[in-house]
């Protein structure tokens, strides 16, 4: 390996410049992005605490299941199963 003599930085006046205006502009984008996300969690909890109250009052006056609140929610409506011997081989009797 061969050694070399150390290279020598000098820091000049346009360098120091340069860095705080980045700094400034990175503090900045950081301040909007921490505002934003302070704007989007308040909005958030709004809709959460809205979703809790329409979901107390359905369940205070359907008292319906987890199940068919979920299936109601996402539009699924499932048929019933017939019960008895046939439902489970088809149609044939024994």
């Amino acid at each position: 390996m061969l050694r070399r003599k150390p290279t020598r930085l000098e820091l000049k006046l346009d360098d120091i410049e340069e860095f705080e205006s980045v700094r400034k502009e990175l503090e900045s984008r950081k301040k909007q992005r921490e505002e934003a996300e302070a704007a989007a969690v308040g909005e958030e909890a709004a809709a959460a605490a809205a979703a809790a109250a329409a979901a107390a009052i359905a369940l205070g006056t359907d008292h319906k299941s987890r199940e068919q609140i979920i299936n109601d929610r996402i539009g699924y409506k499932p048929q019933p199963k017939a019960g008895g011997r046939t439902a489970h081989f088809g149609n044939f009797e024994f």
